[in-house]
């Protein structure tokens, strides 16, 4: 797992207020309470704080689970090895 993973799943139980063990790849926006539009901001500003980016506007709509976040940062370089 790379170290890139590890701290995505940080940065989405520290957004999300969650435990890092309930971040999982199926995990997905609307379908926990506490994934909602005003989680999903903060996650999104949270992720770029963590990895120095600037999301585009489709890919904060696009990013609708854990793992298509990943798919998602790596358009901006972000390896996950």
């Amino acid at each position: 797992m790379s170290d890139n993973i590890g701290k995505l799943r940080e940065v989405f139980a520290s957004a999300l207020d969650i435990p890092k063990e309930k971040i999982v790849n199926e995990i997905e926006y609307n379908t926990i309470p506490e994934w909602d539009s005003i989680a999903h901001m903060q996650l999104v500003a949270k992720i770029e704080e963590a990895f120095d980016i600037m999301m585009e506007t489709d890919d904060i709509i696009a990013m609708s689970s854990f793992g298509k976040s990943v798919e998602i940062l790596k358009k901006y370089g972000i390896l996950f090895i």
